[in-house]
């Protein structure tokens, strides 16, 4: 790991993002209480969970984050996205943690989660089993799905994901947790200090 890296928004240069995942517990999950339920569901013994912090979020965060979503905007007629995002989590608390795990974590974890509409996904997984809102539901009110956690969806997702819920002045926890976490405690939550 280096420090300022060559191309801007890249956060921090010489890090194998292909083992690292960001975990955002969106606010629906922290309403319900059900944060160590999902952060529990994603740890594995070949995974170590590490800096978990609450942040409230600020505009730029969320619309960063979704920035697709954004870009997309048109195609939810009746909708206004920005608005939208900003109700559903504006000055709201989330939870984030890193995942660090073997290359391809994202993928796994992606797996768990569940399909993006609680009420279509299996109830073996996270979305399935704790999820409570639909999407049909969601358009009905003309709002977005609450729909408890996102992780990142590939190696370059988790680049921008830590830059925007952990920023570069965090960098240390991308060391291998082995570097900083007891033998004994991979695959375990630890909070950063």
């Amino acid at each position: 790991m280096t420090g300022k890296p060559a191309r801007s928004g890249d956060v921090v240069g010489g890090v194998d993002w292909r083992c690292w995942s960001v975990i955002l517990c969106k606010p629906d999950a922290v309403e319900r209480g059900l944060t160590d339920t999902i952060l529990g569901r994603l740890a594995a013994p070949d995974t170590a969970l590490i800096g978990r912090r609450d942040v409230t979020v600020e505009p730029w965060q969320i619309h960063v984050h979704y920035r697709d979503l954004l870009g997309d905007a048109d195609w939810f007629t009746g909708r206004n996205i920005p608005a939208a995002l900003d109700d559903l989590y504006v000055g709201k608390t989330v939870t984030v943690a890193l995942a660090y795990g073997p290359p391809g974590i994202q993928r796994r974890l992606r797996n768990l989660l569940g399909h993006f509409d609680p009420s279509q996904a299996p109830l073996c997984t996270i979305r399935g089993a704790l999820g409570d809102d639909s999407l049909k539901a969601a358009l009905a009110e003309n709002r977005l799905i609450n729909n408890l956690v996102h992780t990142s969806d590939d190696d370059n997702a988790a680049r921008r994901d830590f830059g925007t819920w952990f920023g570069a002045n965090r960098r240390s926890l991308l060391l291998p947790p082995a570097a900083h976490l007891p033998r004994q405690a991979t695959g375990t939550t630890r909070t950063e200090h």
